[in-house]
């Protein structure tokens, strides 16, 4: 497949269908939508609000959102590690 024609049936997908369909975990903080982010479709700089660094370019990281209606509005990126041990680090530790 050429490469022109790849680029377009990727932009029909959309969102989902560049970043796969999200998951649902659930935490002692309730449900959280969580997709994964590959590296080569981290075409943005992010801040991580459990460490307060950077999510450079190119970085695999994850989105999580509430999960409940209108959630998606309180999105944000994360490192993988820092996702993981949000719950670890306690009030006061984190930005989110």
């Amino acid at each position: 497949m050429s490469p022109r024609r790849a680029k377009r049936q990727d932009q029909d997908l959309g969102f989902v269908g560049r970043f796969g369909i999200g998951e649902v975990e659930e935490w002692p903080d309730g449900e959280w939508q969580v997709r994964r982010i590959v590296g080569g479709a981290a075409d943005k700089v992010y801040r991580c609000p459990g460490c307060d660094q950077e999510i450079r370019v190119g970085m695999a990281h994850l989105v999580s959102w509430p999960n409940w209606s209108g959630g998606e509005g309180e999105r944000r990126h994360w490192h993988t590690a820092c996702w993981r041990n949000r719950i670890k680090r306690g009030p006061g530790r984190s930005r989110y």
